[in-house]
């Protein structure tokens, strides 16, 4: 017949353990809510580094850049979105020198003609509003972009 207290000693071993069980799931779903509330802010803070690419130019990619170290999803992206406002600005400057020189060649020929330089500004300009807002989206959706064409001077 077994007594008493080693019945109770049985018992209390067996809420201990489960509390050492409840205790580690416990810990576990607080690391796994931490993960999830680091892993959003970084989303989005890529996503305003997107949108402050598209209004601002360079300067929020490159603010984000250098404060935000730690994290190396939002250091790829804002490293990729101040890459395309340098490709952007580059390429925009180099376009407008080649349509005033183009547009004024072909304003001698025939005036309308002169207005397909302008219209090559303005595509690119759109490009520029297009591969922001696809930056955006991606990283709103915690996924990486690659901007196709761009010129990665900071690596």
């Amino acid at each position: 017949m077994p007594n008493s207290t080693q019945q109770s000693h049985v018992n209390i071993n067996k809420d201990a353990s489960n509390n050492d069980i409840n205790n580690v799931q416990a810990s576990s779903h607080r690391t796994d809510m931490q993960a999830a509330s680091t892993k959003q802010d970084s989303t989005n803070i890529a996503l305003l580094n997107w949108l402050g690419c598209l209004f601002f130019g360079f300067i929020p990619p490159l603010i984000i850049m250098l404060v935000k170290k730690d994290d190396a999803y939002v250091q790829t992206q804002a490293k990729e979105a101040l890459n395309w406002s340098i490709t952007f600005v580059i390429g925009y400057i180099g376009l407008w020198i080649v349509a005033m020189i183009l547009g004024f060649i072909l304003a001698f020929i025939f005036a309308p003609l002169a207005m397909i330089p302008m219209l090559a500004l303005v595509l690119f300009g759109f490009s520029h509003l297009v591969f922001c807002v696809m930056g955006a989206i991606k990283c709103s959706s915690g996924k990486d972009f690659r901007v196709p064409f761009n010129i990665r001077l900071i690596k």
